[in-house]
């Protein structure tokens, strides 16, 4: 299977990115398994590793996004993701809106906002006394593994994003506010974007299954169950808090 990432240019601020091209185009396995919002919750993490049946190096694994926040154990779960990305290929890390709230923290902007949405418990995870926190407490690979998640993935039948795309606009002329933060009108759409579109943001009780689109957050971090959806056979597992 062909897998292609793009480039594109541009932040959080609605503008519409302009496309560079393919970044490079690589040999992807034929089984796909792509992993729910983890927000900390190391344990549900590891438990889902070992129940899903990943073959490390053959098989691909994706990640949508919001590994941080909320929970207790944030830093540990990206010590994990840096561990699995330094060993094995076919392996992809998605940026989600709360990897991009911390980035924009770390660069003084928009802080009350990261705070809001509890990004304290990742901050706390970094530096024992938060209300000191300097960026520098968070480790040089830790930091580039947040500068290099991508905005979305495409590979030959599917489009993988944290939260979703607008219906009607091109998917490379998306802008980035929406591939991190829309709901509506993107979770309802039954617009056809080409491709089937994997996304998480948006908690559900039990993945979300439609023509177009298939949500896998169900909501690990407040107390029901982290997924992993495994493709192309649409084969579900999941653990409970």
């Amino acid at each position: 299977m062909k897998e292609t990432e793009y480039g594109y240019g541009s932040g959080c601020d609605g503008s519409v990115w302009t496309e560079r091209g393919p970044l490079k185009t690589v040999e992807a396995s034929e089984k796909i398994f792509v992993i729910g919002d983890i927000h900390g919750c190391l344990g549900m993490l590891n438990r889902l590793l070992e129940k899903i049946p990943w073959r490390p190096g053959e098989d691909t694994l994706v990640f949508v996004g919001d590994y941080i926040d909320r929970g207790k154990y944030p830093k540990k779960v990206v010590d994990l993701l840096v561990n699995l990305d330094r060993h094995y290929p076919y392996l992809h890390c998605l940026k989600g809106n709360h990897e991009a709230m911390l980035l924009d923290y770390l660069s003084g902007v928009n802080r009350d906002l990261y705070l809001a949405n509890q990004g304290y418990t990742t901050l706390r995870s970094y530096s024992r006394d938060s209300r000191n926190f300097e960026g520098e407490k968070i480790p040089p690979e830790h930091g580039e593994f947040f500068r290099s998640l991508k905005p979305y993935l495409e590979m030959d039948d599917y489009y993988f994003v944290h939260a979703g795309f607008r219906p009607g606009i091109a998917v490379h002329r998306q802008s980035e506010e929406d591939l991190l933060w829309i709901r509506e009108p993107f979770i309802s759409s039954p617009y056809d974007f080409g491709k089937k579109v994997i996304f998480g943001h948006t908690p559900f009780a039990e993945p979300l299954i439609m023509k177009n689109k298939i949500g896998i957050d169900t909501g690990a971090v407040f107390g029901n169950k982290l997924t992993c959806v495994e493709l192309p056979d649409e084969r579900f597992y999941s653990v409970k808090a």
